[in-house]
């Protein structure tokens, strides 16, 4: 199926809101959900087709997938001239969510995290829209972002966003600790998150990600030690 970018991103991913500059080099906590609170994902499929996007969206060059015959992430993942592009931006962290996404991403280029997510987005509403036959804006406005200002931050951000899906293995966990052996358990097997790459897991996934992050850890935070940071982040962007 043809991608084509030339349409009214407004119609998409809805209107451009004021934002701070964002800095090549800095790390950015960048973040929406769907329309509405509507699902955004509904299928396997669908997150794969979004982690497709990010593979290819973070290249300098267009996203172009009318010239593939196998749309698999995995499959793409294996071509190794998919993976020499010059990067627009470095991934760091990420995770899907049934009406909602977290990604963590650094400014390669200026203006890159931006052209990244107009890419991402843009594709992905086209898909959506055509495979449920629905028209119009599928997120709710723009994306927001936040800037990290330290490593300190990044981790206890890193956190944050990986801990995301546990309410869908138990909705109540934070109240409930003696929940968190089948909450991590949860997590550990969530394929929608890039925590897999960090625990060490081998996935063809860790071609989403850039090298720098995991500088960060000289070891893998145990569940409490993710907890204890995300309740961080919560209070620190009250």
């Amino acid at each position: 199926q043809r991608l084509r970018l030339n349409l009214n991103l407004q119609d998409i991913i809805g209107p451009m809101a004021n934002r701070e500059p964002i800095q090549i080099d800095e790390w950015y906590h960048c973040y929406n959900r769907g329309v509405d609170k509507r699902n955004v994902f509904l299928e396997e499929r669908d997150f794969e087709r979004l982690l497709l996007h990010m593979f290819l969206g973070k290249k300098s060059r267009p996203i172009q997938l009318f010239n593939e015959n196998d749309h698999r992430l995995e499959t793409i993942l294996k071509k190794p001239e998919k993976a020499t592009r010059p990067d627009i931006v470095e991934i760091g962290a990420y995770t899907l969510m049934p009406n909602h996404f977290h990604f963590v991403l650094k400014e390669i280029q200026e203006g890159g995290i931006a052209l990244f997510m107009q890419k991402v987005f843009t594709g992905y509403t086209m898909y959506f829209n055509q495979k449920y036959a629905r028209t119009g804006a599928l997120f709710a406005g723009t994306f927001k972002s936040r800037h990290i200002a330290d490593d300190r931050y990044l981790k206890h951000l890193i956190s944050y966003v990986h801990l995301n899906p546990a309410e869908l293995f138990e909705p109540k966990w934070k109240e409930n600790r003696d929940t968190l052996s089948k909450v991590e358990e949860g997590l550990r097997e969530y394929p929608y998150s890039s925590l897999p790459e960090f625990i060490g897991k081998v996935r063809p996934h860790k071609l989403l990600l850039g090298k720098s992050i995991f500088q960060l850890f000289d070891e893998v935070p145990s569940m409490r030690r993710m907890i204890k940071d995300a309740k961080t982040y919560e209070i620190l962007n009250l």
